[in-house]
């Protein structure tokens, strides 16, 4: 009778071990299936519209200086990054020949002078003859035609010596405006080609970018209008402009049109030729519900809408609701590539999923892997 009931006590104990490890399993396997995922609770704030181009840094005036004399280079008085007063001296250039010419027409200038001296006398005393009629008509009218052919002379002789002074001058090859020398294209010594500059002269107290804008984004540009930009010398800094210029005509074939951004660059660290990214401001919205814009799926369909065939992107998210995540179709107003303007699909409050979102399906079963945080 004891071996009866103590082999009952066994297999009661037994069953009792086996059930327990059943529903161990199964809460191990139903904890398994469960996706891990990380939340966020969506909120409000205020989101800055901004459009966004791309440009190279430009001085605000750059000047090529081209050499008037076809010849050889003497000399350099400026070099590349050298800061030049208008009227300064840059590079002096030979003009062995132009002298020559300056010292032919000054000769020149003085022998027709001392013609008309001696002319003049003669022509005064024909004036004198001619009122006591002791002079003929014809004497004196070629004594008067020949001295106003010899005034003519000298005009003449005085025109082609300042022309090759002036031509001297030339071959000293000074500054259009003040500023620094940007680029140097020939050495001492080389032959300066007319077609070609010498150097450039940039002013970069001030520096311009252009960029190209949509015809959709015209609407939203001013004169006057802040822009921020970014080089990549400086990663960690924002340079303030504001627009300059819009192009009052696009291209008919981009359907773009230039803007000019002007910036002020006292201490010359913008460069021209730098590459920049632009960020101009259209528009603040005010106490808009965001989401984090990696939080959002994207699938897009070829729809044929008005006779044409179109690309549409729908936008979803997946929200948390007691371990449950469901999918939501959201429309999205605005996204500046960090947060996403929501107008609707969810709501404030939510636990919005922000990482494991990819793995999941509507109705799975996930598991909350951090508390959930109000969105910045």
């Amino acid at each position: 009778m004891q071996k009866k009931i103590l082999l009952l006590v066994i297999i009661s104990l037994n069953f009792f071990l086996l059930s327990n490890c059943s529903k161990k399993a199964d809460t191990n396997e139903d904890e398994a299936i469960k996706i891990p995922i990380e939340t966020v609770i969506v909120g409000r704030k205020t989101v800055t519209q901004e459009v966004q181009y791309t440009g190279d840094v430009k001085a605000e005036q750059e000047v090529k200086v081209f050499s008037k004399i076809p010849d050889r280079i003497l000399s350099f008085e400026k070099d590349e990054g050298d800061f030049v007063r208008k009227g300064e001296i840059i590079a002096k250039i030979e003009a062995t020949k132009i002298e020559q010419a300056v010292i032919q027409a000054k000769a020149a200038a003085v022998s027709a002078k001392a013609q008309l001296v001696n002319l003049k006398s003669e022509y005064q005393r024909a004036q004198r003859l001619i009122k006591e009629n002791a002079m003929s008509q014809q004497q004196f009218d070629g004594v008067k035609t020949q001295y106003e052919a010899t005034q003519a002379l000298v005009e003449q002789a005085v025109a082609a010596q300042v022309q090759a002074e002036s031509q001297l001058s030339d071959a000293n090859v000074t500054a259009p405006i003040s500023g620094v020398i940007g680029n140097r294209y020939y050495e001492q010594g080389d032959m300066a080609a007319g077609p070609f500059p010498l150097v450039t002269v940039v002013q970069m107290n001030k520096v311009k970018v252009e960029v190209n804008a949509p015809e959709q984004d015209f609407g939203q540009l001013n004169v006057g209008q802040c822009a921020n930009l970014h080089v990549l010398s400086y990663p960690n800094e924002t340079f303030t402009g504001e627009i300059n210029k819009i192009s009052p005509v696009l291209d008919p074939i981009t359907r773009m049109g230039k803007i000019e951004i002007l910036v002020n660059n006292e201490d010359k660290r913008l460069k021209p030729g730098m590459f920049a990214e632009v960020q101009i401001c259209v528009n603040t919205m005010e106490n808009v519900l965001t989401v984090p814009k990696h939080a959002v799926i994207e699938n897009t369909e070829l729809k044929r809408i008005n006779g044409m065939d179109m690309a549409v992107v729908y936008s979803h998210v997946f929200v948390e609701n007691n371990g449950i995540a469901y999918l939501r179709d959201i429309k999205i107003s605005y996204t500046n590539g960090v947060v996403a303007v929501v107008s609707s699909g969810i709501e404030q409050d939510e636990n919005l999923i922000i990482v494991g979102q990819q793995s999941l399906k509507d109705s799975a079963k996930v598991k909350v892997m951090n508390e959930g945080v109000n969105i910045k």
